[in-house]
């Protein structure tokens, strides 16, 4: 049987990774002195409680080539999907453990994405693999279905970002100070960038998302949706509701995003992905 390997990234929920037979190599939340294994020896709550406490920010790497070589070295085919390169050296590991272990059958997809977004194209997998489908075959029709990912995401707090150099501290002041929201969009290469920006309430942010759904309704794929969140469960089941209101989704997915995603974008933060038709 073909092996789907993912990472952390994936922001899938432990009964679809238990359901789906999906092995998942977690990335490293390194803090101080520290190394954790993300979802594994480490949880957001956890991670949040630790930020507070001390005021500095975690970093996040890839899974080492080592790590790659042992969980591929156990796979007759496998198929790996990771976090877009453009975000973390998962894949760039990926390929270097492939190359060390010669001729097996292993195929390493960039998904040019992250969260849960990842996790659409990985249960699409474990979906040709069901059918019957070669390891070569499935990466062959992941490969249309990577551009076809959209994953944006409200931030709830300019904090994290600024701690992780990705703002100013003068954009901080004034984004704290108005209560400014990015929406933060990922790119068809794999990059992120901020979509626009939301003033006011939290309520607002929560309704860009939902508009923004909405403006694109006629090109989705209604069969599964993501929100994955480091936010409230009531976020989550509100975002929900209001999305079922406009759209006939089949399956919404709701899952928690893992050490990772949670060390940049911090607490708050709701994303909303889905695959285009």
């Amino acid at each position: 049987m073909v092996e789907i390997f993912t990472d952390s990234c994936c922001d899938l929920s432990a009964e679809q990774i238990a359901s789906n037979h999906l092995h998942v190599i977690p990335l490293y939340v390194h803090f101080k002195d520290e190394t954790y294994l993300d979802g594994v020896t480490i949880t957001p709550p956890q991670l949040f409680e630790m930020v507070k406490q001390t005021g500095v920010l975690p970093k996040t790497s890839a899974p080492s080539i080592p790590t790659f070589s042992d969980q591929f070295g156990t796979a007759d085919e496998a198929v790996y999907i990771g976090i877009s390169s453009r975000l973390s050296a998962s894949v760039q590991n990926a390929i270097l453990a492939k190359t060390e272990l010669g001729e097996r059958e292993i195929h390493v997809l960039d998904s040019l994405t992250l969260s849960s977004a990842i996790g659409l194209l990985v249960l699409k997998a474990a979906q040709f693999r069901d059918e019957g489908k070669s390891a070569a075959a499935i990466a062959k029709e992941l490969t249309s279905w990577i551009p076809r990912t959209c994953c944006s995401f409200a931030i709830d707090t300019l904090d994290y970002l600024y701690m992780g150099g990705r703002c100013s501290a003068m954009t901080k002041v004034v984004g704290s100070m108005l209560k400014i929201r990015p929406i933060i969009e990922v790119a068809r290469d794999g990059t992120l960038g901020v979509k626009t920006k939301v003033g006011g309430s939290r309520k607002k942010a929560l309704a860009s998302l939902t508009d923004d759904f909405k403006s694109k309704m006629p090109n989705i794929d209604m069969r599964r949706v993501f929100i994955t969140h480091t936010s409230t469960d009531e976020d989550a089941e509100a975002l929900k509701a209001e999305l079922i209101k406009i759209a006939p989704i089949q399956e919404v997915c709701m899952t928690h995003a893992g050490a990772t995603i949670a060390s940049h974008c911090g607490p708050g933060t709701i994303g909303v992905l889905y695959f285009t038709k």
